[in-house]
């Protein structure tokens, strides 16, 4: 168990331009699955990687991952869902409601598209942002494509626990080192196909100290989204994201833009960590199957998503 300073100045360099574009480089996933493909790192996803993940339901507890849909207004949600109830006045014999929701951000749980980022202007598998999206919609790597969904084992990472800590202060690096302390911790090794879930304590911490600043929030070093390509995860999620750099020309944010446009990893954004944790804490148990089901939106940048930890 390590005892870092959770709450020492990241390594600026670790994320800055040059770096980043020289892991770009390295961490492209181009043309590695075919010139059509669109379903990115869920390539990594087997039927033996699906059989084996299966097997670990062995108690029959399920766990949702999600938060509740965000109708109210906060630093983290400025464009809060609108969800209307469309009500018989007379002798209602059925309900009915609609919803309209950002997709996106740090608010609602959601599973990114392929389509989603782009990096100089270029996406997943060499695709040109200028002939992949329009006003109507992506017309390649949208969400729709992913609609097989996803099936596979989920590792947690619980980074604030191998720290010996409840939570990581909001300007924490996340390092190589701290996933690989973490996986120690679990007594597991991340293998191809996983989807990793990274626990830094965001919402321990919030239920302190109150909501997050979303300017300032512990997230991945770079050498840390050069790990999750070397291991092939097939799906990162957690409760941090990226290390935001401020050096010039540093690119604004490296796991999406590395991640999704060149690696073509898929991220599960804004998951809800806290019953997991207890979950895996209290079983003593770090792996689990994973199932997520996005929407079938034919042109979406990322659908809201229920993810389901079954133990």
């Amino acid at each position: 168990m390590t005892d870092r300073d959770a709450s020492a100045e990241p390594d600026r360099s670790a994320t800055d331009g040059a770096s980043a574009i020289e892991l770009a480089r390295r961490c492209d996933n181009s043309g590695r699955w075919g010139a059509d493909d669109q379903r990115g790192t869920l390539n990594h996803i087997t039927p033996d990687v699906v059989v084996a993940a299966a097997g670990l339901v062995r108690l029959g507890v399920t766990v949702s991952l999600a938060k509740p849909v965000a109708t109210r207004p906060g630093p983290t949600n400025p464009r809060p869902a609108w969800h209307v109830m469309h009500l018989e006045t007379e002798r209602p014999y059925a309900t009915a409601d609609s919803i309209h929701l950002q997709i996106h951000g740090l608010a609602n749980t959601h599973l990114d598209a392929l389509g989603h980022m782009f990096l100089d202007g270029v996406g997943y598998n060499g695709r040109r942002a200028a002939d992949v999206v329009d006003m109507a919609g992506l017309r390649a790597l949208d969400v729709a494509a992913l609609r097989a969904g996803i099936v596979t084992r989920g590792v947690l990472l619980d980074v604030a626990a191998a720290t010996g800590r409840p939570w990581l202060e909001p300007t924490a690096p996340v390092t190589q080192a701290d996933l690989e302390a973490a996986e120690d911790l679990a007594g597991t090794r991340v293998r191809a196909g996983d989807a990793v879930f990274v626990h830094v304590g965001l919402e321990a911490r919030e239920r302190v100290q109150g909501d997050e600043d979303p300017s300032v929030r512990a997230g991945l070093t770079l050498d840390a989204v050069a790990w999750l390509h070397a291991r092939s995860v097939a799906v990162y999620s957690g409760d941090c994201i990226e290390q935001f750099p401020d050096s010039p020309g540093a690119v604004p944010m490296p796991l999406h833009q590395l991640g999704i446009a060149r690696m073509g990893l898929v991220l599960l954004d804004c998951p809800s960590m806290t019953e997991l944790v207890a979950t895996c804490h209290r079983l003593q148990r770090w792996e689990f199957l994973l199932t997520v089901a996005p929407l079938v939106i034919e042109g979406g940048t990322g659908s809201p998503v229920n993810p389901l930890a079954v133990f």
